[in-house]
């Protein structure tokens, strides 16, 4: 993927997250640090966008971050909802797909890319 398809990604990303600001039930935060990145996290990045888009999801934000201290388990992709936060690693494109579908939509944890759950406050 070139520079500047990843520049047109992201500035779509925040473009949306902009518009949304305070209106969202779910973030999906996609690790693209180096290892990340090395491992995938810019095609996983890439089908989440394309799946919240093509499903028309208007509650949900999508956004990156750098490195998690997990690079084994690279690419990481957490969900962010109310009193929970749920860290899936490797993390591929279908993987992410099913993650939209079967977490974000349905409120299913996909269990065999689990890393952890961890309880916030709400």
């Amino acid at each position: 993927m070139k520079l500047e398809e990843l520049r047109k990604i992201r500035e779509r990303a925040e473009a949306e997250m902009r518009l949304r600001a305070g209106q969202a039930r779910v973030k999906i935060v996609v690790g693209m640090g180096t290892s990340g990145i090395a491992a995938g996290a810019r095609q996983v990045l890439r089908a989440i966008l394309d799946e919240v888009a093509r499903r028309n999801l208007k509650d949900v934000l999508v956004t990156q971050t750098g490195e998690k201290g997990l690079s084994a388990k690279e690419p990481l992709v957490e969900v962010h909802e109310p009193g929970r936060i749920t860290i899936y690693g490797d993390v591929d494109e279908a993987t992410a797909r099913r993650i939209v579908v079967e977490h974000v939509i349905h409120g299913r944890i996909v269990e065999d890319r689990l890393v952890e759950l961890r309880e916030v406050p709400k």
